[in-house]
């Protein structure tokens, strides 16, 4: 990271009026009829021709710092007949230096919006070394739509400033007020320490054939996960290959591992919505064999293993695919989701999708995917679970929790289904990590998180493990220990004269070593489970 002492967070970098006004703002970018004026509501770009056509400003030189995350905020609109419909607008960052290529001027992107009505602007991006010029751009809908700007700002992001507001957050979203009631032997001079054996919220990994084998792979996972969740092997491609050639070797076996291991599983997935990961003689069925077909994988899968998956993710990546929507109807979605409530009435079935916490993808954006949710309901289906996958990049806090906010208004539990967290720098990974799990922990309608594995060589993205091939822990899975560590009570202190010891620890499983004026040592277990009113516990009853 940049020295904080160098870098002015929170601090907007832009200007949000006009070149004619102060010499030193936005201008027009484009052909010669491109206009740029300033409105009550912002600022306009009109008389567009090209699909780059539109406004730019120069960031002031120093401004932008290597290593840092910046976020760009704001609102557009599209404007006049023309902009009617919603159409993408792109706000990028042209650089010289500090981008891929350092010799040269290279684009930034920095946020993508469907926009119509005001839409808001959420965006990151981050440079390798320091620019030597740079200018914000915003552009990208279609000629001839005129383009309006509101509140653009560009700035630092504060990490550890927005890491101390969370510290309440998680108090009161994971801890509990705890008073022990011991009898006996335990008196005013009794010494008491309270250690966590296990917090109660759930941390999994991805898993698959291979890494099973690997025996540094299997020791990370056995110590620090209690979820799993297959990288391919029950995925319909994987399972049927070929119509009728039906094969659950690989599920079971590493369904085995995870019972004998003491893991609990997420089912993943029955179908998938998205054309290019359906296996080809699916796509080649007509309507009328494709149903049937449908239900016999429901009735294969989920009746095979009723019971042993405590999630499904039903059909994956609805926002981003319409597969058996566009073959079999819109409401074929809820009629999946209802058959596999019917066969295990006992599994969580869960949306699943991509993009939903970033803030710049207009598929997949909250609101969608609440109005999707929305609309399996009204099919009838119980959805149990969000699944947010969480493959990001750059990640800021505030966004995340802005996502989250939105979906929690559902009641649904969400989950971080797939999470990773690329950045070839691993220090910056470590800090990026450090982002998305302290949001995750800290927001209440979190009810767990699942990484799309941890080590090197043995994951889907290349620059996002927590474990290096030989075994060794990295910085970012230090980060991932060290919260782990953070966020397990241990408390000491003395027994009272009404023999009562209070304290407030993280919801999950304890045990208790009182040690009388005698010397005598007792060892109490319990659990603390999620509250609003005090717990208390008689150890001796």
């Amino acid at each position: 990271m940049a020295s904080t002492q160098e870098v002015a967070f929170n601090v907007n970098l832009v200007k949000n009026s006009t070149a004619e006004e102060d010499g030193g703002g936005w201008a027009p970018v484009g052909s010669r009829t491109t206009v740029l004026s300033v409105h009550n509501d912002g600022l306009l770009v009109a008389g567009r021709a090209d699909d780059e056509d539109g406004m730019r400003q120069a960031i002031p030189d120093g401004a932008l710092k290597p290593r840092v995350t910046y976020r760009v905020t704001g609102w557009i609109s599209l404007q006049g007949t023309a902009g009617s419909g919603a159409a993408e607008v792109r706000v990028s960052l042209r650089v010289e230096g500090g981008g891929s290529d350092d010799e040269a001027c290279s684009w930034v992107e920095c946020a993508e919006v469907a926009a119509g009505g005001w839409t808001e602007i959420n965006g990151t991006f981050r440079l390798k070394t320091e620019p030597r010029a740079a200018s914000v751009y915003v552009h990208g809908a279609p000629a001839g739509v005129d383009v309006m700007v509101k509140d653009l700002r560009v700035f630092a992001t504060d990490r550890q400033s927005r890491f101390r507001e969370l510290q309440d957050k998680t108090d009161k979203a994971r801890k509990r007020d705890v008073v022990l009631k011991l009898g006996g032997a335990a008196g005013e001079a009794a010494s008491i320490r309270v250690v966590q054996l296990d917090n109660a919220f759930p941390f999994g990994s991805c898993i698959n054939g291979t890494v099973v084998q690997n025996g540094a792979f299997v020791d990370f996972f056995s110590n620090h996960f209690s979820w799993a969740v297959f990288e391919n092997e029950l995925k319909w491609y994987h399972t049927e290959p070929q119509q009728g050639q039906v094969s659950y070797a690989d599920a079971d076996a590493l369904l085995g591992f995870c019972e004998r291991h003491g893991k609990r599983v997420r089912g993943h997935c029955v179908f998938w919505a998205v054309e290019s990961n359906v296996q080809q003689w699916v796509k080649d069925l007509g309507r009328d064999d494709l149903q049937p077909a449908v239900k016999a994988r429901l009735e294969g899968l989920v009746s095979r293993y009723a019971g042993r998956f405590g999630h499904y993710d039903v059909n994956n990546e609805m926002l981003h695919g319409r597969f058996f929507r566009d073959r079999l109807g819109e409401g074929a979605p809820a009629i999946m989701f209802r058959e596999a409530a019917r066969i295990d009435p006992g599994a969580q079935l869960f949306v699943n999708d991509y993009n939903v916490e970033c803030g710049d993808d207009p598929n997949a954006t909250p609101d969608k995917y609440m109005e999707l949710i929305s609309e399996l309901q009204r099919g009838g289906a119980t959805v149990g679970g969000i699944g947010l996958q969480g493959h990001v990049t750059r990640p800021v806090g505030e966004v995340v929790s802005g996502a989250l906010d939105r979906l929690a208004a559902t009641g649904i539990p969400i989950w971080f289904t797939e999470l990773d967290v690329s950045e070839p720098d691993v220090g910056l990974r470590a800090a990026d990590l450090e982002v998305m799990l302290r949001e995750a922990f800290a927001h209440p309608a979190v009810h767990g998180v699942v990484l799309w594995g941890f080590m090197q060589g043995q994951m889907w993205r290349q620059d996002a493990y927590l474990v290096d091939a030989d075994g060794t822990v990295n910085e970012a899975g230090q980060m991932f220990l060290n919260l782990q560590r953070e966020w397990k009570t241990d408390v000491r202190g003395n027994v009272d004269g009404d023999g009562s010891f209070a304290f407030r620890g993280f919801h999950g499983s304890y045990v208790a070593q009182i040690v009388s004026e005698a010397g005598e040592v007792q060892l109490k277990a319990f659990t603390v489970e999620k509250g609003d009113t005090t717990l208390v516990l008689d150890l001796d009853a």
